[in-house]
């Protein structure tokens, strides 16, 4: 949990609060919110503040509101987080994780690097990399699988990095830049669709043979260092069903 202040305006911290508990499960499906007047006087705001964070949570599909009865929990899939988000959350937090999300099938080794990965990481085709390995669960099942590819040397100044567990001490970023002195100053997100080959769905651990006619979302990550290093790449891919979300204030 992080020791940082909550800045968020009151209506998000609402919002926030109870997209954990919706999240992890403590509210089910079916289960009706506090009203607007109960909202307002157990978190001491006002009751457009108070129905700002429950419309923020509709917005965000998690909740819609019956007339006459209140605002009900729905159950739906969450929304998997790019490379970029979870280094947002990382940073804050110390933790990749999504609300409700847990971690597992942590696996490390050092191998030769892919076509498509050297490129990424502007080094040659077949130069050992590290693959990072996990997969991101929540109550509704795989949110994603996630793949970190980083340059062995980086190995060498952070063993852990190779080692199939997960990481202490703070993400795989985070423990670079300290090793280094060089931060992150710069990332690359892209945000695509295919469908699922059969390493895809073995991945997923979805029956292979059985393959998909849907597209899933698979987004990449490239981070790089003060110095102009790409230090990692991330390739995340999404369980059928996921979508991505982004949100961002507009300003008036």
């Amino acid at each position: 949990m992080s020791d940082q202040p909550d800045n968020r305006a009151p209506y998000a911290q609402i919002a926030a609060h109870y997209t954990e508990l919706i999240s992890s499960g403590q509210l089910q499906p079916g289960s009706l919110l506090p009203s607007i007047k109960n909202l307002a006087q157990e978190w001491s705001v006002s009751t457009a503040t108070a129905e700002k964070a429950l419309r923020k949570l509709r917005t965000e599909g998690l909740v819609r509101g019956i007339h006459g009865i209140g605002t009900e929990v729905l159950d739906r899939p969450a929304p998997m987080s790019s490379g970029a988000q979870r280094q947002d959350r990382g940073r804050r937090s110390g933790s990749s994780w999504g609300s409700g999300e847990r971690s597992d099938s942590h696996q490390a080794s050092v191998v030769p690097a892919p076509a498509d990965v050297a490129e990424a990481l502007d080094i040659e085709p077949g130069v050992e990399v590290i693959r990072r390995r996990r997969v991101y669960r929540d109550r509704h099942g795989i949110v994603a699988h996630s793949t970190s590819w980083i340059p062995a040397q980086y190995g060498q100044l952070v063993p852990q990095l190779a080692e199939s567990d997960r990481l202490t001490g703070g993400t795989s970023l985070q423990l670079i830049a300290q090793a280094t002195g060089r931060p992150i100053t710069h990332r690359v997100d892209t945000a695509s669709a295919r469908l699922l080959t059969p390493e895809d769905a073995r991945l997923l651990e979805l029956n292979p043979e059985k393959p998909l006619t849907d597209p899933v979302v698979v987004m990449t990550a490239k981070f790089v260092d003060s110095a102009g290093h790409v230090v990692e790449y991330g390739v995340d891919l999404g369980s059928p069903g996921r979508t991505w979300r982004t949100e961002s204030e507009v300003a008036q």
